[in-house]
């Protein structure tokens, strides 16, 4: 499936904001900021800040707030990868088709440069142009979604304790509404947030942003069976080689093709109030579970 006609809009808007938020390469210390640019700027397709912006334009056309937000979950995104990518955790060679952060700078430049993204978030996060109590309600969104309890470095942590085991339906589901599924969810209620939502779109953006990013996850782990590394831009076949806990080696890719595709409904369900406002987050939706590489 094509990328829907606005994203490259968006993507453009995002890109132009990551470049004014970001250190210059020549700011002193210029190592930690080459690297920092290096992977920020390594290709990726931006998902998550457009899924911000959009949550954000289904209650305000021109949320001035989404924009910085959705750059801090981007920086948040890409500390992630970086991290992953190191040898005590995934030990990837190519990221985005590309040396990864470590290969091209050597791993303590690598730690400090998604240390220092992660750190860059939330001082953008910090100065969002948003009223200070809608501020804070992001900011703590944003973090929840980082962090141990049902967020990002809790699924990892999940993720890398079940390498080489067998493990029961309700510990995959909880590595991927985690690992990758809480920082979408993230997006999509920041957006909310942004845009002026109130609690109850809240929770109902909060739901689709699960329910898709989960569903996105499951779609990565059919993709790393079924194509390539030059189709990916990363190792291909790695979950299988390090026995990782996914849903096509828990269910088999029938199977796993069937539950993307009740995710991706159940998510889009979230939407229907909405009508012709969400018209785009549904696009993105079904991208999300349709995509190839």
């Amino acid at each position: 499936m094509k990328l829907p006609e606005f994203f490259e809009e968006d993507r453009c808007e995002v890109e132009a904001a990551l470049e004014r938020l970001l250190p210059p390469e020549t700011t002193r210390p210029a190592s930690i900021h080459r690297a920092m640019r290096y992977s920020v700027f390594a290709g990726g397709k931006r998902i998550r800040p457009i899924l911000c912006l959009e949550a954000a334009r289904v209650f305000d056309p021109a949320p001035k707030a989404a924009l910085p937000v959705a750059c801090a979950l981007e920086f948040i995104h890409t500390y992630s990868l970086i991290h992953d990518d190191l040898p005590a955790l995934d030990d990837d060679d190519l990221r985005r088709g590309k040396p990864t952060c470590h290969k091209q700078f050597g791993e303590a430049t690598a730690i400090l440069a998604g240390d220092a993204l992660l750190t860059l978030a939330f001082e953008t996060l910090g100065a969002a142009p948003v009223e200070p109590a809608r501020r804070v309600e992001v900011i703590r969104e944003v973090a929840v979604a980082a962090g141990t309890r049902d967020g990002m470095v809790g699924g990892q942590v999940a993720d890398l304790e079940a390498e080489g085991r067998e493990v029961e339906p309700e510990v995959l589901e909880y590595i991927h509404r985690s690992k990758t599924a809480a920082l979408i969810r993230a997006s999509a209620a920041a957006g909310a947030l942004c845009g002026g939502a109130d609690e109850a779109d809240v929770a109902r953006l909060r739901r689709f942003g699960e329910n898709i990013g989960w569903a996105f996850q499951v779609v990565d782990d059919i993709l790393d069976v079924e194509e390539s590394s030059a189709a990916l831009g990363k190792t291909a076949g790695k979950d299988q080689a390090q026995k990782k806990a996914t849903y096509p080696a828990l269910y088999g890719l029938e199977k796993s093709h069937e539950v993307a595709k009740d995710l991706a409904l159940r998510a889009i369900a979230e939407l229907a109030l909405y009508a012709e406002r969400a018209r785009r987050l549904r696009e993105l939706a079904e991208f999300l579970v349709l995509r190839r590489a």
